[in-house]
């Protein structure tokens, strides 16, 4: 390696980092859909039940990985080591030109949008407004995580801190205060509705998306002290909150509002406080959705640009991409990338589309990730694991079938855009080959 990064980050800046990323605005976004989809409590509780297991069985991996294999890049050092080099450039390539550009257009979509809500302005009539208060999010994030990784950190833990907070709030708030609202238990008791298999696995997609983040704290593995001890209780920690913190808030919302009414309302944690404590209780979720997901912002931010930096430092990108800022010690020209390739998704793509492009191109490879396991185990046997997953083989095969079942459900329910997306994946491989095949370290002199 001839670039370093410096290690500067604690076991609780990184729980704050998994916590930081992964709630972003799904949590106060995703439920209506997800509600409108599977009409009934019970499955639609159980639906986000589903998919905390199915993150838990990730974390759980990826503790093992990480602490096995502590470098900058995470899952592109997975797939390197476990499957060979094509399939490391192949993801390094997806996150290039869809999955991380698309993560930070959604992520700041949703912060241009509530900026203006909080302020009085409505981003349905000025859309554009919201597209360039969205870029300007990612430039800002950029910059102050170019300034210093420490800096970026503080903002993300500052957010998790705040939106944490908040949502318990809601949470007690719900079950203590909500009686005076209509609140009833009976809303969380099964309506006997009908839940069509296909459209539950699209629910679990939202799901999934909400769920999002929780490996990302392994894209700055150098920059974690202590890595082989950190690492995987940080992942393992920080995705036990965010599964407890998510069930408590899609429960208090149910206890809130029915079902039915809780359809058909995108703002629902905004609904919910304003069932309690009226406008105040509105304007204050708003802000709070806010600070939410532009900590998610900063915290992805400070993570993905890693990738391209390993990658580029492993001769699989271009070589300045791998500059490490003289003064600030970050990784400077990656997240500029990062930066740049965010605002272009953010001004041409919907927040929709931003995120089913997101899920498709992003879940296969969790799979192979986690698939991982099971070939370094026979092929580095030797490898130092200071963490061994719980339940292996089982934990990781569980997470495995999740991912195959999502990608497959979603072939069949919108084989258009799954496979347009899928293609523009796959359109990498004649680009390894063609341009980065040859690793230059492994030229004769």
């Amino acid at each position: 390696m001839t670039a370093t990064l410096v290690r500067r980050l604690g076991l609780w800046s990184s729980i704050g980092l998994v916590i930081g990323i992964t709630i972003g605005g799904g949590i106060f976004r995703t439920p209506a859909g997800i509600a409108s989809r599977v009409p009934d409590p019970v499955f639609m509780l159980g639906v986000w039940v589903l998919g905390g297991i199915i993150v838990m069985c990730g974390a759980l991996a990826f503790a093992e990985l990480s602490a096995s294999m502590p470098e900058t890049g995470g899952m592109y050092v997975y797939l390197r080591e476990g499957w060979g080099r094509p399939y490391g450039f192949l993801y390094g390539w997806a996150q290039l030109v869809l999955i991380r550009a698309a993560a930070l257009g959604g992520i700041s979509s949703v912060f241009g949008e509530y900026f203006m809500r909080v302020f009085g302005l409505d981003p349905v009539a000025h859309p554009a407004w919201a597209d360039y208060i969205a870029a300007g999010a990612i430039v800002f994030a950029g910059a102050t995580n170019i300034v210093g990784v420490q800096l970026g950190a503080l903002f993300a833990g500052i957010s998790t801190v705040t939106k944490f907070g908040a949502l318990t709030l809601l949470v007690v708030a719900s079950f203590v205060l909500g009686g005076g609202a209509g609140a009833s238990v009976g809303h969380l008791a099964s309506t006997g509705a009908a839940v069509d298999a296909g459209v539950f696995g699209l629910a679990l997609i939202s799901v999934m998306w909400a769920y999002d983040g929780f490996a990302d704290l392994t894209f700055a593995s150098g920059e974690v002290k202590d890595p082989q001890r950190n690492l995987p209780r940080a992942i393992v920690i920080g995705t036990v909150m965010i599964i407890t913190i998510y069930l408590l808030a899609n429960a208090a919302y149910l206890y809130v509002n029915p079902i039915d009414k809780m359809a058909t309302s995108p703002l629902i944690a905004a609904d919910t406080m304003g069932a309690i404590f009226g406008q105040a209780g509105v304007s204050f979720i708003a802000v709070v959705v806010m600070i939410s997901t532009f900590g998610s912002l900063m915290g992805s931010m400070l993570a993905s640009p890693r990738i391209f930096f390993a990658m580029a430092d492993d001769r699989l990108l271009f070589a300045p991409i791998a500059k490490v800022h003289p003064r600030w010690k970050t990784p400077y020209v990656a997240i500029s990338l990062a930066c740049v390739l965010g605002v272009a998704m953010v001004m041409t793509q919907t927040f929709e589309q931003l995120t089913d492009t997101f899920v498709l191109a992003m879940w296969p490879f969790y799979a192979l990730s986690v698939a991982a396991i099971y070939t370094l185990r026979k092929s580095q046997p030797n490898l130092n694991r200071p963490y061994r997953v719980v339940g292996y083989p089982v934990v990781p095969a569980v997470f495995i079938a999740a991912a195959i079942y999502l990608v497959v459900n979603a072939l069949i329910t919108d084989p258009v855009w799954t496979s347009i997306t899928f293609g523009v994946v796959l359109l990498g491989l004649p680009v390894y080959y063609l341009s980065f095949r040859t690793n230059p370290r492994e030229e004769p002199s």
